[in-house]
């Protein structure tokens, strides 16, 4: 018997509200939510329990953990306080802007007990110290001189656009055009003409960051696979399996940094 979803999205279609091309595809035009079959729409049935990409309606955290009271301007400052005092991040990234961006996604930080909170706080912002250099970077380094980050593969459903480049950006570098696409359709921008949006708005900066953990990572640390499991996710094929030991452990060590800020264990399997 199919679920109210699917009677729903099925209703919907025929009522020409939403098209075929809408369905099991998690890039919906902005103001719809991807269900957790995959099918964009409004309302409970998409934006409820399951809600994969979206405004998607936030449930009250079990834990009843507030992301906001552990990332203190304290702890955001004592990251970046660390960037050369000419750095372009330090006029860029705020903590108000990161709080602002995660209204977002709500089930950030938000999984499991207190203490799983803690370390997945602690693992996202140990990423972004070593992708940003303490917050210091908003591009990636001699970006605009390398490769211009399209990869053909995608290019049917990401088209890059003439004289754009998708490398690196914002708290976590997001890159390659398969990931600005479907970014920049779940946030809001257009990511494939205008990659460059993503190091120009704050908000969208860290918007771009958290989707890209909400996408590839969240799963991996709430279900207990480890830190280490997070270093695969985000760069895996360069650090990980003994290709890149100092910058593994370079993660590892801003991670266990921002555990013992927090108070909490930083638990086992941290290396990939």
């Amino acid at each position: 018997m199919a679920g109210t979803g699917m009677i729903l999205f099925i209703s919907l279609l025929l009522a020409g509200i939403i098209s075929p091309s809408a369905s099991q595809n998690c890039g919906c035009s902005p103001g719809l939510c991807c269900s957790e079959y995959g099918y964009c729409g409004t309302g409970n049935d998409y934006c409820g329990p399951g809600c994969q990409q979206g405004p998607c309606q936030a449930s009250p955290p079990a834990n009843g953990v507030s992301v906001a009271d552990i990332v203190t301007q304290q702890f955001f400052d004592g990251i970046i306080s660390q960037a050369d005092g000419g750095c372009p991040g330090k006029g860029f990234y705020t903590r108000s802007a990161f709080l602002d961006a995660l209204g977002s996604y709500p089930s950030f930080g938000r999984a499991g007990t207190a203490d799983d909170s803690k370390r997945e706080i602690a693992a996202f912002f140990a990423h972004v110290t070593h992708e940003t250099g303490h917050l210091c970077f908003i591009e990636e380094k001699n970006g605009t001189s390398q490769d211009d980050y399209c990869d053909k593969r995608y290019t049917q459903q990401y088209p890059c656009a003439p004289g754009k480049k998708y490398y690196g950006r914002g708290p976590l570098q997001l890159s390659w055009n398969y990931n600005y696409g479907p970014a920049g359709r779940s946030i809001g921008f257009d990511g494939l003409n205008n990659p460059e949006t993503v190091a120009n708005d704050v908000n969208t900066s860290f918007k771009a960051a958290l989707w890209f953990w909400m996408e590839n990572v969240h799963s991996v640390i709430t279900s207990g696979q480890g830190f280490g499991a997070t270093i695969r996710r985000i760069n895996g094929a360069y650090e990980c399996d003994g290709k890149g030991v100092d910058l593994m452990n370079a993660r590892i060590r801003y991670y266990q940094d921002y555990c013992k800020q927090f108070g909490v264990a930083p638990g086992d399997k941290l290396t990939c």
